[in-house]
């Protein structure tokens, strides 16, 4: 097998997390565990064969960890590994500069941002303590 060549590091970090679903899927996950049926819940608009091809290949590269328990129904859930978890410094980064980019392109960034939790948690962040 003929080693990979990149040009640069970045290639190969957005190899593993590149594409538009995955850093989602990644964020989510640093909350908690996540059953396949949360996930899309909290991703309304990803079909149900992109999540779990997503999930697949986060398994894949040693990103999350894939947890079943031996239950009739059979029950699945999805959880950060430790190797995942080294990437929360570049998800919260991500997550920081599209809050700016909301707010340069959009001003209010809760205009366009769509209610989910992760959004709420922005909101009492930003919201005054009087205001909550």
């Amino acid at each position: 097998m003929q080693t990979k060549k990149y040009n640069i590091a970045v290639e190969a970090t957005l190899e593993v997390i590149g594409g538009k679903w995955k850093c989602v899927i990644l964020c989510h996950l640093t909350h908690g565990r996540k059953r396949t049926n949360e996930l899309k819940r909290l991703m309304p608009h990803i079909t149900q064969k992109m999540l779990t091809q997503q999930l697949r290949e986060l398994e894949d590269d040693g990103v999350i960890n894939r947890i079943i328990h031996n239950q009739v129904p059979p029950k699945v859930e999805y959880e950060l590994s430790e190797y995942g978890r080294s990437l929360s410094g570049i998800l919260d980064m991500l997550c920081a500069w599209g809050e700016k980019h909301i707010t340069k392109v959009y001003g209010d960034k809760f205009s366009v941002l769509e209610d989910s939790i992760l959004n709420d948690k922005l909101k009492a962040v930003d919201e005054p303590a009087d205001a909550r």
